[in-house]
């Protein structure tokens, strides 16, 4: 009997050399994240974080969140550009963390591949971290995970989690909101992270490829899909501790659009009311309206139309507000107010059968979209 030819986990498809290699090509970057508070270096098994400072907090409360980018690394890898899509898992994962009041301060990642090539993780990372930088996070920590067939050679797939900290007392939510608050909206830079399996299926149906020049774009159809989502953390814990501004509530606008997400953050008994015809929708969201022939209630439901976040404040802080925001180079106007169910604007509202509400399994308030959007 021969015998069978000798396997290696090298000859098995997984190359742990390479993954030294990509750690070597990220160092810098990762490093570039770390305060003092982060100790160790790159390379350990656990991530660890000085939290002596809770100390100095009365009841300091953790928040923590966890999310990937989707189907929207398909755009990355189909372009082969992957230096940008840690953009995508920061903001998705660190602007849910900042709704709440909480600060980001740290995060790791996990990165899963069918080869694993130590140039295309290092690209990734090096965006997660830049990414962390600017959301003022250390990335402490992550895994690089090869999958030969599981994954195809130049397939791979991202997530991420972080944790913060906020003074309870401090806590932003649907507690806070009251009956006459202002809703203010901060820009989105695009697509942002949700609703690619929409996306990719309406051009995949048009027959378009990325290289395509799109004139209402400026550039190709590749370039505008890939855009990296804003990262709002750093900008919005400036604005909520900003004296003057009377921040009750936020809201990430990701899957579910607009309207769901809002209404997960309101009270029971309160309706807010959005106006469609207060901002612009930009060309990336109409073009994939039209060349789908998306219905109404399916576009606004799945993508974020051009709002990204969404502020609930105080009616005299309103304008403050906006104007802090475009200060700090987020566009932000106002897009509708929040009015108690048993009010006059309210029952009004209550009356239209297209009110959001329940949504993400949130008992909460309602959200009442009127207007056409321009």
């Amino acid at each position: 009997m021969t015998n069978p030819p000798a396997l290696t986990y090298a000859s098995a498809g997984v190359d742990t050399e390479a993954g030294d290699r990509a750690v070597e090509l990220m160092k810098g970057a990762v490093k570039r994240t770390h305060s003092d508070a982060v100790l160790g270096g790159v390379g350990g098994f656990a991530g660890m974080y000085d939290a002596s400072f809770l100390l100095r907090y009365e009841r300091p409360l953790l928040a923590t969140s966890t999310d990937g980018v989707g189907t929207k690394v398909a755009i990355a890898q189909a372009l082969d550009i992957h230096d940008t899509i840690g953009f995508d898992l920061v903001g998705m994962v660190v602007d849910d963390i900042v709704v709440v009041g909480a600060e980001p301060l740290f995060m790791t990642d996990y990165i899963a591949t069918g080869k694993l090539v130590p140039e295309r993780i290092a690209a990734i990372v090096s965006g997660i971290a830049q990414a962390c930088e600017v959301a003022g996070t250390a990335l402490v920590g992550g895994e690089t995970a090869e999958h030969p067939g599981l994954l195809a050679a130049d397939e791979y797939d991202v997530a991420g989690a972080a944790t913060g900290v906020v003074e309870a007392a401090n806590v932003l939510g649907p507690e806070r909101v009251e009956d006459g608050d202002v809703l203010v909206a901060l820009a989105s830079s695009g697509l942002h992270s949700n609703g690619y399996s929409l996306v990719r299926a309406v051009i995949a149906n048009a027959g378009w490829d990325l290289t395509k020049p799109v004139p209402e774009f400026g550039r190709t159809l590749g370039e505008e899909l890939l855009e990296p989502t804003r990262v709002y953390a750093s900008d919005c814990l400036e604005l909520i501790r900003t004296d003057g501004l009377d921040v009750h509530a936020m809201t990430h606008v990701t899957g579910g659009g607009l309207a769901a997400n809002l209404a997960r953050v309101l009270p029971a008994g309160m309706v807010a009311t959005v106006d469609r015809s207060a901002w612009e929708v930009p060309a990336v969201f109409r073009v994939i309206k039209e060349l789908g022939n998306v219905p109404v209630a399916d576009w606004e439901s799945t993508l974020n139309l051009g709002v990204g976040m969404v502020a609930i404040v105080s009616a005299s802080s309103a304008d403050a507000y906006v104007s802090a925001a475009r200060q700090l180079g987020t566009p932000a106007w106002v897009i509708g107010e929040v009015a108690a169910a048993t009010s006059a604007r309210g029952a009004e509202a209550l009356a239209d059968s297209t009110l959001v509400a329940g949504t993400k399994g949130v008992e909460g308030g309602a959200v009442h979209l009127v207007g056409q959007y321009r």
